[in-house]
């Protein structure tokens, strides 16, 4: 974003261990977000979904798998990880084929690039807590030298069985947002929220699986948050 020099004036992301991540759609993007120390990480959109690839970066699948190559190229040069979010990994609504294969395939065509984190996206939240633990199970088993992630969208009455079935298939990565609030704007579709980040700590924290964490602040940045986009 234009702004992005400002927000990362107002951060400080050293304490605590905390890295950042941005989103970015092309090669030009990549560039420009690595040029920030404070960055750690670049996450790239991938579907496999050739009507959502179009509709979220302008580009067809073919064409964002070349980005990927040079975007990971400049991750290298700038010393940053690059993170592929599987986009429609669980399914679509545009009647472009799917099936986990066609997931597995594409998966291992990004591994086969240098890249090892990838992140099995459930963009318009369709997924079922078994097709989670299917997906997930199969990756984390086939590719133990990557670290397999999951963006789930999710209601309030089916966060928990998909968690739990990211959980169980051995995924150690996740992705949330406070207040559970958004959702792909580009899908074109009645948004599903994202995972909401406090029911996954309180989650993560019943199973003993989360460490020192400053319960005061998640308490503030709730707040803000709530008075930002509510």
């Amino acid at each position: 974003m234009a702004d992005t020099k400002e927000v990362l004036k107002g951060l400080t992301p050293s304490s605590g261990g905390t890295k950042l991540l941005a989103i970015i759609a092309n090669t030009r993007g990549a560039e420009e977000a690595a040029a920030f120390d404070e960055i750690s990480y670049l996450g790239f959109p991938f579907s496999v979904s050739e009507t959502f690839q179009q509709r979220n970066t302008n580009s067809s699948i073919a064409q964002s798998l070349q980005r990927v190559q040079e975007i990971q190229d400049i991750c290298i040069k700038k010393n940053k990880q690059l993170v592929v979010y599987m986009s429609m990994g669980f399914g679509n609504p545009y009647g472009d084929d799917y099936s986990e294969q066609i997931v597995f395939d594409w998966v291992n065509k990004i591994t086969a690039l240098g890249i090892n984190i990838i992140s099995l996206a459930d963009t318009v939240g369709l997924a079922t807590h078994e097709l989670v633990y299917s997906v997930t199970d199969y990756l984390v088993r086939e590719l133990p030298g990557c670290e397999i992630g999951v963006h789930l969208h999710s209601t309030p009455q089916n966060w928990r069985e998909k968690l739990e079935a990211a959980m169980n298939a051995g995924c150690m990565r996740f992705d949330g947002a406070l207040k559970g609030i958004g959702g792909c704007p580009m899908a074109d579709d009645e948004l599903v929220g994202n995972m909401d980040t406090e029911r996954m700590i309180e989650y993560f924290d019943e199973k003993k699986l989360i460490g020192k964490l400053n319960k005061e602040w998640l308490a503030k940045s709730l707040q803000l948050a709530e008075k930002i986009f509510l």
